[in-house]
């Protein structure tokens, strides 16, 4: 046989998986088509649009900005946002954080977008716009009290090559160094110094810190005092807040931009040019042929095995043959499993046929006789005696024998056979069996003996079991030469009761002792099937051991010994 075992098919190697892994796969490619149609279509124009949008809103940012940095309101920052739009051609809206409208350029109409573009405040630049914020986000340009007047500014030009009474990296805790006729810087830049030294400080205390001072660059004071671990983190973070403190003032507050394109709109969608389009076609085009190829080519392999099985079942019965197994999923199994099929039904009908050729043989001599001896005492040969009758019931005997046998395989076939189950004792059993066939083998010249054991009774069908082990008995003092020895011994081992019936007869083969069970097997076949049994004896004891849930097995040493071993379970059998 073929046959590849009763499990499941292994789920990587499952017909369902792999059409599952199929439509997977089709479906993953037509997802990666679209998305990259979406992304080859769209990725060129929204990054030139976005490119030229980004350096628009940048200028614009930096504009607005400077102005929030170099004053205090937005008063006046009409004319520059008409400027920045009519210079970049886009639509700027600036409002307050709650959405207020401060100023809109003239080609600005409705209410601005739902998105800010940026927010507007010199305190805290966004770094990627305007990277020389630095890490303390502070535009430059926001110089509030430090910024010089005209006055200032021509006097520090003038004596910008000359000393100064004060060197840049004093220390200012307080009071400013006051500047001198020949200092360029002047005594409003150390007081407004000394304020935010003032704040730092006060920042540190509350934070557990000593107090450390800045420069006028905004620098801590060379050499910087030792630090704890973590204090360098808290300086910075105190000078930031320090200088957005002081400065927050003189800047313009926090506003919110908006920036748009001329024929830009929040709620307008990107619209696909007629090249983008024909590339959609083409590629969902291509995707659809490649999806029926695949397709294709997967289902013409699924079914090609089912088709060589409807092939091979569609042949006559006497033609079945088998079926090529070529995978090994489903189909594999189907495919298998029918060649099991097969070829059970050709051992089947074979047994059958043989079957069938050995009820007839076995039928044909016992009849034979009954003929031969009626025609020969109605022809007047033999005479109608007491002989005469003694041999008709003997071969009537014998017919009773074979029919008996038959319908007890016929109904251990058909699951009808019924037990009668009771406590038996084994050695009681045994002891009678003996004694039934002790008058045939004495005259056999066979010795019958008995090894009865100490084994617990066991459920079973007294009359059924007495059956199978004199079958037993019976097979082995037919095939045991006189002077031999036939012996029944009981036994326990573990759980299951044990009965032995050893021969010493010729023994049987090791290549004929699978077919011992078998039907109208005789190991020796120069036997006359007169004188032998019915051939059905070991299959009926078969039948019989199993109905109880138990086994017979045979071992046999050639020309010296042969022994069926009976195993019957401690638990109830099969009451069938």
């Amino acid at each position: 046989m073929t046959g590849r075992g009763s499990g499941r098919v292994p789920v990587h190697r499952s017909l369902l998986t792999r059409l599952m892994l199929t439509c997977l796969l089709i479906a993953m490619s037509s997802i990666a088509a679209t998305a990259w149609l979406a992304v080859t279509t769209t990725t060129r124009a929204v990054q030139q649009e976005q490119g030229q949008a980004l350096s628009s809103d940048a200028r614009i940012y930096a504009e607005l900005l400077g102005y929030a940095a170099r004053h205090r309101t937005w008063n006046g920052v009409q004319t520059v946002i008409d400027d920045l739009a009519a210079r970049n051609d886009r639509r700027i809206w600036l409002t307050t954080p709650d959405r207020q409208l401060i100023a809109a350029s003239r080609s600005s109409r409705g209410v601005p977008p739902v998105q800010a573009t940026a927010n507007i405040d010199p305190l805290r630049v966004d770094l990627g716009l305007l990277p020389a914020a630095g890490p303390s986000q502070i535009d430059p340009r926001a110089q509030g009290p430090y910024r010089l007047s005209k006055a200032e500014r021509r006097k520090q030009m003038e004596q910008v090559s000359k000393p100064v009474a004060c060197p840049q990296d004093a220390v200012i805790v307080a009071e400013p160094c006051t500047g001198t006729d020949d200092d360029p810087r002047v005594a409003g830049d150390y007081a407004a110094l000394a304020r935010l030294n003032r704040l730092i400080a006060g920042c540190l205390k509350r934070k557990g810190l000593n107090p450390v001072t800045v420069t006028l660059d905004f620098q801590l004071s060379n050499p910087a005092p030792t630090a704890a671990k973590g204090a360098p983190e808290q300086w910075d973070t105190c000078i930031w807040s320090s200088r957005r403190e002081q400065l927050k003032s003189y800047v313009a507050p926090a506003a919110m931009l908006f920036s748009l394109g001329p024929g830009s709109s929040p709620q307008k969608g990107f619209t696909l040019s007629r090249a983008g389009i024909i590339r959609i076609v083409l590629v969902t085009g291509a995707v659809l042929v490649l999806t029926m190829l695949l397709t294709l080519l997967v289902g013409r392999r699924l079914v090609r095995p089912l088709r060589a099985l409807i092939d091979v079942v569609r042949l006559p019965p006497d033609q079945l043959g088998r079926v090529p197994v070529t995978t090994n999923n489903e189909i594999g199994y189907l495919a298998a499993a029918f060649n099991d099929l097969s070829a059970r039904r050709e051992l089947l009908e074979a047994q059958r046929v043989a079957m069938i050729s050995d009820i007839a043989h076995e039928l044909r001599t016992p009849l034979s006789n009954v003929r031969g001896w009626l025609q020969a005492a109605e022809d007047d040969i033999t005479p109608r005696d007491q002989v005469l009758t003694a041999s008709l019931l003997e071969e009537a005997l014998h017919l009773q024998r074979i029919i008996d046998d038959l319908q007890d395989l016929a109904q251990a076939d058909a699951g009808e056979l019924q037990l009668r189950c009771e406590a038996v004792n084994l050695g009681e059993l045994v002891t009678l069996v003996a004694h039934t066939h002790r008058g045939g083998a004495d005259l056999a010249g066979v010795t019958v003996i008995t090894d009865p054991g100490d084994v617990p009774p066991v459920d079973a069908d007294p009359t059924r079991l007495r059956q199978a082990v004199s079958n037993l008995v019976s097979n082995a003092v037919r095939h045991t030469p006189a002077g031999g020895t036939v012996t029944l011994k009981t036994y326990q081992q573990g759980d299951d009761a044990y009965i032995d019936v050893t021969d010493t007869g010729g023994g049987i083969e090791a290549e004929e002792l699978p077919h011992v069970f078998d039907r109208f097997w005789r190991a020796d076949k120069s036997r006359s099937r007169g004188s032998g049994g019915s051939g059905l004896g070991l299959a009926i004891t078969r039948q019989f051991v199993q109905a109880h849930g138990g086994d017979v097995t045979v071992t046999s040493i050639p020309h010296e010994r042969t022994t069926f071993t009976v195993r019957l379970p401690a638990q109830p059998g099969d009451t069938r």
